[in-house]
């Protein structure tokens, strides 16, 4: 018995023990609260009807339990009084003025909206008490400078730079600000405004819808801006309520479609988690910017327990989800109740203040102040520590900036495409500690976010713009031409009955062209730019202005794209070929000189040439000399008959014949130079005498204005300018309105008062000189460089890149062609002065190549003839006997080179004959003596000619010594009798 009693003692035992020390734990957590200073701290939200104000008191009373759990030694307690603003700013300043003057509470929590926050903030302010808000995001509030406002959210300002960098992005040029028309949308305008702008992003309008805005108003407000205004881009700030109706309405009247692009603010953004599916479905493609909190445990833990206690407090509100405001709001009680016990708030009184300077609150001359409110405000700033929504800290009263996540609406949910931090800007990735990943510079690239879906359910990026289906048409001016200025280009013709102005000219056709091949239609009228008696109302300079004054949408006409329009105005990119260059008269500059055969070739051609010819006729000698009877005989003769082969080959004309076959190599190499040398010397000489050589009579200038010559240019033009900057006095400078104006100037010249010299733009000057022939005007250099002629739009317009891409389409195909050949003739010759400077001599640099080829051939056919001679007498140059000198061995080197070679083919035919008459004519003929004073044999070449190969039979002993004189004789007496032999045949 005893045993199956003692589990059963036992459990009673441990439950006895349990109690007594939960008694005794109750007991002492009693004491400690019964000896904790209570502090009273007020709530101002809206708990009947608004869903921040219901979710963030719940989030602060979790907050208090789970701080005083967590820290029960803690001396402080706070006690929350709440008060329901119900939404109205006078409610929620009325029942802030009663927790200060009745409960006198140490700080106040909220309010929620900036309206209600404005009047609160400056109550608190006057008692010295803290005013900290967690859902008034309006910049504008720190405008009061109150150093008692503590906004625990995130400022509306931080996130601009956030959506710049998305607009950025994506390249749209311009965007419709939409927001709530109170103090909290006007709030962020101007960062927005100011951000956009330094971008270089256009705001062309400013739409403001009223927080009590009807359907009907609010679609009215969105036709508008759908039929007048090209933008399709819309940043969007105004609260959930509100907000949802706009895009109920957008999508109604067909503004969610393919080709639009909303963004909406964190304001939306925040509470994306508790709209209902109409209006997620109804906000399909939008792109959100939020504050980023990143998931933790603790965040995930507290997500739970916040659920089940809501659900448990109010359980008819069963579709509420967690909020950032919520987060925000368990952090500030936190922060405040750290404060307080830091502070050690011991007096919970107020005092009053005798002063009566408040101008903003009548009646109220006796105010009560919180003795703790500086120190709790101290305390407050300094407060730190890691939060629900990461580390949390108040700079200047505000919570420091964090990252924002870029999610996109997809049917009824969210997708997060990427982030954004200030230092870094897009990223698609964050690391653990919240840095960037992949971006070690600031990104505004489309590539750093995923992929978006658009409204219309697409994946391509909307342009941003198109021209309103319902609305003005484009307002196109045009410069005024009387007569026949230049009406090739442009002619402008004013209806008096319908009021309409019409245009034609290559300038209109190109750009109705350009407007034919764009992907939409862009209706326009064309206005005259002319005073009431029908004279242009000024220059090309004043016609800009009218854009950048906003009289006119675009300049359409022959308007010079230059640097100073551009400050006002953007340009397409030119439609024509662009610079300013002048144009002056041409005269025949034929050769018509005795020595005009000369013309054709440079003096270093003609040098190039005779050398070479004698270094032709040189190399031809060396391979010939030994077997060729035609290159024997005296000096002069050897010459002149080198020569004269060398030199014939000009004409063709050499008959001597070559045996060596390095010869023929070397001869038909340079037939081969000779004839494209002779060949180019006939055509140029030809087009030398017979065509007409045109020159510019004017090639400089500083000729121009050396000798004062006058210059022209077109009345009203920008090359005005360019000829004062170049120096040309006013006197010298004369104007002309058409192209038969100028050729007239041309004809009368400086002396009578016309003009030596025309500067026009490119286009023109093709005009020009396809009205008159290229035999009477040319253009010279130098070219001035333009921008050449293109259309002006309003400053940001995203007309521009449009039209720029289809001018590319229109001037790259058979169109531009098409229209040029309408309105202009075109110029048979357009040359620049150093085209039309040139004297068409043929230079060596043409025909280096050529003589390099034939110096090749001609060198290597002498090294094969040197190297194959010096073989076969090599036994005279290894020679071992130390009494043969070099000098000598080369004497008989020469000696021999001056014989013939008997071994050549040319020469066996006759050999036997000169064998079989050696005795009969040895006598007849002499010998031949050796010359006096040296050792060296006299040239056989001044004697009768002979060639034999003296050393074939002939042989050095070492043993034996033999003078080098006789060894001579007997060479010359061997060559003696052959040389007899061969006279007697």
């Amino acid at each position: 018995m005893m045993k199956k009693d003692n589990p059963i003692s036992f459990i009673y035992f441990v439950i006895f023990i349990v109690t007594c020390w939960c008694v005794l734990l109750g007991g002492m957590a009693q004491t400690r609260n019964e000896s904790s200073v209570v502090v009273k701290v007020g709530a101002v939200l809206d708990v009947t009807n608004g869903t921040v104000g219901i979710i963030g008191l719940s989030c602060i009373n979790m907050a208090l339990s789970d701080f005083y759990h967590s820290h029960s030694h803690h001396k402080t307690r706070i006690q929350i009084i709440v008060r329901d603003s119900h939404k109205d700013v006078v409610t929620a300043a009325a029942q802030a003025l009663d927790l200060i003057k009745n409960e006198e509470v140490q700080a106040i929590m909220g309010p929620i909206t900036t309206m209600e926050a404005n009047f609160v903030i400056k109550l608190g302010d006057k008692a010295h008490i803290p005013i900290v808000t967690f859902s008034a995001t309006s910049p504008s509030l720190a405008s009061l400078q109150s150093p008692y406002f503590f906004q625990i959210s995130q400022i509306d300002s931080a996130q601009v730079k956030a959506i710049t960098s998305i607009v950025l992005a994506f390249g749209w040029k311009q965007v419709v600000p939409i927001y709530i028309d109170n103090s909290f949308g006007e709030g962020l305008v101007p960062y927005l405004t100011n951000a956009l702008q330094q971008a270089n992003i256009q705001i062309p309008y400013l739409s403001a819808i009223s927080l009590s805005a009807t359907d009907d108003a609010i679609t009215q407000e969105l036709y508008k801006i759908m039929t007048t205004i090209p933008t399709r881009v819309f940043i969007v700030h105004m609260t959930p309520n509100l907000g949802s109706k706009l895009f109920a309405m957008a999508k109604k009247i067909g503004m969610m479609g393919e080709g639009y692009v909303w963004i909406v603010t964190d304001s939306m953004a925040n509470l994306f988690n508790s709209l209902n599916f109409n209006v997620w479905e109804s906000m399909e493609g939008v792109i959100g910017v939020r504050t980023y909190i990143p998931r933790t445990k603790k965040l995930d833990d507290f997500r739970v327990r916040w659920k089940r206690k809501f659900i448990s407090d109010n359980p008819t509100l069963v579709d509420m989800n967690l909020s950032i405001f919520g987060i925000w709001a368990y952090d500030a009680t936190i922060a405040l109740a750290m404060a307080i016990e830091n502070v050690g708030i011991g007096n919970t009184k107020f005092g009053y203040n005798n002063t009566s300077n408040n101008y903003y609150m009548p009646n109220f001359e006796k105010f009560a102040i919180s003795q703790n409110g500086e120190k709790l405000r101290e305390a407050l700033s300094n407060t730190s520590f890691n939060g629900l929504s990461g580390d949390f800290s108040v700079v200047d009263g505000k919570l420091q900036a964090s990252i924002f996540e870029i999610i996109n609406v997809i049917g009824n949910g969210e997708k997060r495409v990427g982030y954004w931090t200030p230092n870094k800007g897009l990223t698609r990735k964050l690391d653990t500690k919240g840095l960037m990943s992949n971006n070690s510079t600031y990104s505004s690239s489309k590539d750093d976010l995923g992929s978006i879906i658009w409204p219309g359910d697409v994946y391509s990026i909307p342009k941003g713009w198109e021209i309103p289906t319902i609305g003005k048409k484009l307002r196109i001016g045009v410069p005024i031409k009387k007569g026949d200025n230049y009406i090739g280009f442009l002619r402008v013709t004013y209806d008096n009955s319908t009021n309409k102005t019409d245009a034609t000219g290559f300038s209109i056709d190109i750009f109705k062209a350009v407007v034919d091949v764009l992907p939409y239609a862009l209706p326009y009228e064309f206005f005259q730019f002319a005073k009431p008696n029908g004279e242009m109302a000024g220059n090309y300079n004043d016609l800009i202005a009218q854009i950048y004054y906003g009289k006119y949408d675009a300049v359409v006409g022959d308007v010079t794209i230059t640097a100073n329009r551009s400050n006002y105005v953007d340009f397409t990119m030119p439609y024509t070929e662009s610079g300013v260059s002048m144009v002056v008269s041409t005269k025949d500059n034929r050769r018509k000189n005795a020595w005009a055969f000369l013309k054709p070739l440079s003096w270093g051609l003609w040098v190039t040439s005779a050398c070479s010819f004698v270094f032709i006729g040189f190399v031809v000698w060396i391979l010939e000399h030994r077997i060729n009877n035609n290159f024997r005989g005296p000096p002069s003769h050897q010459i002149g008959t080198s020569l004269w082969f060398s030199f014939s080959t000009m004409v063709y004309a050499h008959s001597k014949e070559v045996v060596s076959n390095l010869s023929r190599f070397v001869v038909v190499v340079w037939i081969f130079v000779v004839l494209i040398l002779v060949q180019s010397y006939t055509a140029s000489l030809t087009s030398l005498l017979t065509v007409e050589q045109l020159r510019p009579t004017i090639t400089d200038v500083n000729q121009l204005l050396k000798n004062k010559m006058n210059v022209g240019y077109i009345k009203g033009s920008f090359v005005y300018g360019i000829l004062k900057d170049l120096g040309f006095p006013d006197s010298q400078l004369i104007t002309y309105q058409s192209p038969e104006e100028c050729h007239e100037l041309f004809l009368k010249g400086s002396v009578n008062g016309g003009i030596d010299a025309a500067f026009f733009e490119i286009a023109y000057i093709k005009h020009f000189l396809g009205t008159y022939s290229c035999s009477k005007y040319v253009m010279v250099e130098p070219r001035y460089k333009t921008g050449g002629l293109g259309f002006a739009f309003p400053k940001g317009s995203p007309l521009v890149a449009d039209i720029s891409r289809a001018i590319l389409n229109v001037t790259q195909g058979g169109k531009m062609r098409t229209i040029e050949n309408t309105w202009f003739k075109e110029p048979s010759c357009l040359l620049s002065n150093s085209e039309m400077s040139s004297n068409n001599n043929l230079g060596l640099e043409s025909f280096w190549g050529l003589f390099l080829i034939a110096g090749i051939a001609s060198l290597l056919a002498l090294l094969i003839f040197v190297v194959t001679f010096l073989y076969q007498h090599k036994h005279i140059l290894l020679n071992n006997d130390p009494s043969t000198s070099i000098w000598q061995r080369v004497c008989i080197l020469v000696k021999i080179f001056d014989q013939r070679d008997l071994d050549c083919h040319t020469f066996k035919k006759s050999e036997n004959k000169i064998e079989s008459s050696n005795t009969h004519h040895n006598n007849d003929l002499g010998a031949i003596e050796t010359s006096p004073g040296t050792h060296c044999p006299p040239s056989p070449s001044s004697q009768t000619e002979s060639n034999v190969s003296v050393y074939d039979d002939f042989s050095f002993s070492p043993n034996t010594e033999i003078d080098v004189v006789q060894i001579t004789y007997q060479e010359v007496d061997l060559v003696n009798n052959r040389e007899i032999n061969s006279r007697a045949t």
